[in-house]
This record gives structure tokens, sequence and C-alpha cells, in this order.
């Protein structure tokens, strides 16, 4: 039975969670835009206290690898290979739209949300104005349409939506709303990635060691930062 580490930075949320045997042990989440640098290390800090042990009693590290904001994925990466590095146990990444998809089975299933024919699954993280980081997943979990970054119109999925009931979650899929409109797409609010969803992925990956390189290992970012001109003349003359 493995002690596990999740950490989840990769959006507006900042989570971690503990998990042994698929049970959560402790879960922290903060709901404050900009504030992973300022406030995940003390909720690792509080998570482990919570339960009475010490990273040097964990088993692994599991972390939400992207794609998502490019300074939150580093906020997370960096802390959970300074742990992984301290305590001499392995890293797993997670693709974050897995997380959520993790998130929006484990609320289905709970509340009813989502009919029983719907057969393909669509996260989406918003990327600034109409563009969002998406895929597609199947009933079993498995990737129909890899990972993209997607500039939504009218347009957008209409091959799929023409045969297969379309479930549209997650951040970005608010904003298209009014633009894809299709009586097969549903639209499902309040899924974001946390990490007490990482539970079941990491726990799996864990059992057939599927770590990644602690040395060479970057997040998923999916397009390149693009630092932003400030819009201040003296700012942008320094």
């Amino acid at each position: 039975m493995a002690k596990i580490l999740h950490i989840e930075t990769s959006g507006k949320n900042c989570s971690v969670a503990i998990s042994e045997n698929s049970k959560t042990l402790a879960h922290l989440r903060i709901e404050e835009e900009r504030s992973h640098a300022a406030h995940l290390t003390q909720m690792i800090i509080d998570a482990l206290a919570s339960i009475g042990i010490e990273a040097k009693n964990l088993d692994a590290v599991s972390v939400s690898e992207g794609p998502g904001s490019y300074t939150g994925l580093r906020i997370g990466i960096s802390a959970a290979k300074g742990i992984c590095y301290g305590a001499n146990i392995p890293l797993i990444a997670i693709p974050t739209l897995e997380i959520m998809l993790a998130h929006l089975k484990t609320e289905a299933e709970k509340k009813q949300m989502i009919p029983q024919d719907a057969d393909l699954f669509v996260p989406m993280i918003d990327a600034r104005r109409m563009e969002v980081y998406n895929c597609i997943f199947g009933t079993q979990k498995q990737v129909i349409r890899k990972v993209q970054a997607e500039i939504i119109d009218e347009k957008s999925f209409k091959s799929y939506l023409k045969t297969n009931t379309l479930v549209f979650f997650g951040d970005g899929s608010n904003k298209c709303q009014d633009v894809i409109s299709h009586r097969n797409a549903i639209f499902v609010n309040e899924i974001l990635p946390d990490a007490q969803y990482m539970t079941e992925i990491a726990e799996q990956k864990f059992a057939e060691s599927q770590f990644v390189d602690l040395a060479y290992y970057e997040p998923f970012y999916l397009k390149a930062f693009q630092a932003t001109v400030p819009k201040n003349p003296v700012l942008k003359n320094l």
C-alpha cells in the first residue's frame, strides 16, 4: 500500500492530497488565483502534518503535468521534484485533462449529471480568448483525439456531434457554450483539476512503475511561453 502525495497547480486553484490504498487521507485546496507560489509549500506541510507523517514516509509524489498555466505548472513540478529528491522517491506525472475526466466521472456517478448514452467526453482548459486546450476521451477513458490547442467556433466538433453525444466540461467549456450549439452537446459546470482526483491514476502508475526521470522531466506546456509586454510605458522601457 503506497502513500502518495498529489500536487495539482495547473489552473486557478491550488490543491494537494495524500492517499493510501485508494483512500484520500488528506486534501487541501485554495481557490485563489495566482496564489500557488505563496501557499503550495505550506499546504504540503499541513497535509503531511494532518495525518502525522513526514515526506520521508511517502512512497511517491504525483503531479499534474499539464497543459495549463505555465507558471503554475513550473511551481508544482519544482515542489514535486524537490520532495522526490529529498526523500529519494519516484515522481509520477498525470495529464491534467485525465484528472478532469476523473473528476467528472466521480461527480457523475454521485449526482447522475450526464445521460447514459453520452459516449465522448471533452475536457477544456481556458487558454485565453476563444482558445482552449482540449482532447476527446471515449467511454473507457481511451483517447479518441489527442490534446491540442484549438480556437473554438461554430464548426468545432461538428463531425463528432453528428453521431455522438459529447460532454464538454472544465473552465474552457464555459465560454464555448454559446458557440457550440447542438442537441448532442452537453455542458457540465464546476469540473476542474483537483489533487483528490489524481489518486486512482497515480496508484495504477505506481503499481506499473510508470515514473518520470527526475533530472530531465519537464511539464507538458503544449504551447511555448509567451511573455506579455507591459502597458505602462515606464515599465516597458526598463
